[in-house]
């Protein structure tokens, strides 16, 4: 094993054909890589690519320097997002956060949602989050990107 440090990030090699990127901060050295799922309110089929889009935008501006996006995918009525975080990075803070200031945003872009929605909520109260651990980041990817085909 030997490291590698590139950006703030080590590279370790078990094998020739096995290499894993790892992160880190002063302290520690750390994989956490998260696929995160959040549903319209009533699953309310309103995402659209242009709605999408817009959620995108929001999600990497807003979450650039909280965690690294890795990919956004979604369905007519539900968002995946696989991205990274730190350890001392407060998640559900972080989530519901997004989700308040993205369904603003949305319905003050695209007022004739508000048609679609209850009582104006865009997002579900609850959402999805789940530890990529014991599947390869390469699946997940694979996964979100048949939503909605």
């Amino acid at each position: 094993i030997y490291y590698k440090y590139k950006r703030r990030s080590v590279v370790l090699n078990f094998r020739k054909d096995i290499a894993m990127e790892l992160d880190t901060n002063n302290h520690s050295v750390f994989m956490l890589n998260y696929h995160l799922i959040m549903c319209v309110k009533y699953r309310n089929n309103v995402i659209d690519d242009a709605i999408s889009l817009g959620l995108k935008r929001y999600l990497k501006t807003y979450a650039l320097i909280i965690i690294f996006v890795g990919r956004i995918e979604h369905d007519i009525d539900h968002v995946h997002v696989i991205f990274r975080a730190q350890p001392r990075t407060e998640l559900g803070k972080f989530i519901n956060a997004y989700k308040s200031a993205s369904s603003r945003l949305i319905k003050k872009e695209y007022p004739e949602i508000k048609k679609h929605l209850w009582k104006d909520m865009f997002w579900s109260q609850s959402y999805c989050l789940i530890s990529t651990g014991g599947v390869t980041v390469d699946i997940i990817k694979e996964y979100i990107q048949t939503q909605g085909r």
